[in-house]
């Protein structure tokens, strides 16, 4: 059994019922779900993303960097809430054990649909496999499994060293450890898959597990009321947003790639924004940590059409990855098709090689691309909120 002093450390709380959900966290999800098809949207739509990375300062221009920014949240939130629901998912099971091989369940279903299923998507073809946001959130489930036998307490610390101090191993490269290296791709540094299978690993996992178990942490706080949990999100909002000024401000630890002065005040302050997401840095984290800390206490109070839309989208976000990847993929291939192209000059542009002359949509055009996309798909994530709704089928939780 669960004991329950252990998993809410630090102050006494009223829990929440356990079959109660926190609209706050759905709507969060919704909104950032909504970054995210922006972001895969602009990966298969935009002339210029598909030539040039949007952080690249010599090529990118302030609006097209601030699109690519502010997907930075998607996968920080993703993974820190999945270890907030871990931890409510553990109160309401009151049992390690089941807890556990939840997660490591979960876990390998995720990197196995992120091999299978997504991996296909990026480049249009089978045998090509690139470990990304599912396999990061996948494996962090996996070693969260192993982590939730330890107090509660020492699982936020270790997530908080693991963020502080994963930078300090920048310097170390996977040729350093022999025939080992694969191993630390795995874990730090962005390279090829190992045993000559064809794909790379772009997100490696050790930060990504700092983030979950922070995530589980601070999972007590959701069984706080709502104003004292609002005042802690705020303080630690702040906090980090202040943080990552210091540290970044003053270049002096954080993150492997230095700000510098650009031609212009606008491009010097996008070279400070310019943080590295692969792997997350502990300036990466801060920047999108301590918004995403503030913007928690408003989503709970979001009401409205706004409210729902967000809440519709949140309560199904692991259809809506998946479907939405076909979907913007389908569509991007069919406009790309009826203006001319033939198919195979798109197979493996979004993953390895430049892209035809001619091809891609303006910024403006993607925007428009994604709402309609994300509009069209609306009514399918209604429905199959209802259906999560409505029935307790044991792999609906799995979703």
């Amino acid at each position: 059994m669960i004991d329950h002093a252990d998993m809410r450390p630090i102050i006494t709380v009223s829990p929440a019922p356990a079959d109660t959900r926190l609209p706050g966290i759905d709507r969060m999800r919704g909104l950032v779900i909504l970054l995210m098809a922006l972001d895969h949207v602009r990966d298969f739509f935009n002339a210029d993303a598909l030539r040039f990375e949007p952080t690249e300062l010599a090529h990118t221009y302030p609006a097209l960097f601030l699109t690519r920014f502010v997907t930075h949240y998607c996968a920080p939130a993703f993974v820190f809430l999945a270890g907030v629901s871990a931890f409510l998912h553990g109160t309401k099971l009151d049992d390690r054990w089941a807890l556990s091989r939840f997660l490591l369940t979960r876990g390998a279903g995720l990197i196995l649909l992120d091999v299978f299923l997504v991996s296909p998507i990026w480049g249009l073809e089978l045998g090509s496999f690139d470990l990304a946001t599912l396999w990061a959130i996948g494996f962090s489930m996996i070693a969260l499994a192993g982590l939730v036998w330890l107090p509660t307490r020492a699982v936020l610390l270790l997530g908080g060293l693991i963020l502080a101090s994963h930078n300090l191993f920048d310097h170390v490269h996977p040729p350093e450890f022999g025939e080992w290296a694969p191993l630390w791709n795995f874990l730090h540094e962005p390279g090829a898959l190992p045993w000559g299978l064809h794909g790379s690993i772009s997100y490696p996992v050790l930060p990504w597990i700092g983030i979950i178990t922070l995530g589980y942490g601070m999972g007590y706080l959701f069984q706080e009321p709502a104003e004292q949990r609002g005042r802690w999100f705020r303080l630690l909002g702040l906090t980090s947003i202040a943080l990552f000024l210091l540290l970044r401000g003053t270049n002096f630890y954080g993150d492997p790639r230095p700000w510098s002065v650009q031609g212009g005040a606008i491009m010097t302050g996008l070279s400070m924004l310019n943080v590295t997401k692969y792997p997350p840095s502990l300036l990466y984290a801060l920047v999108t940590l301590g918004p995403i800390f503030l913007l928690l206490p408003a989503m709970e109070k979001l009401g409205g059409d706004a409210g729902e839309v967000l809440a519709t989208f949140g309560r199904v976000p692991l259809f809506i990855y998946v479907l939405h990847l076909y979907a913007a993929h389908a569509v991007a291939v069919a406009l790309w098709l009826a203006e001319g192209f033939d198919f195979s000059q798109l197979r493996g542009f979004g993953a390895r090689e430049a892209p035809p002359e001619g091809l891609g949509l303006s910024l403006a055009g993607t925007y428009a691309a994604w709402i309609l996309i994300m509009a069209a798909l609306y009514p399918a994530c209604r429905w199959f909120a209802g259906v999560k709704q409505r029935r307790r089928d044991w792999w609906l939780s799995y979703l």
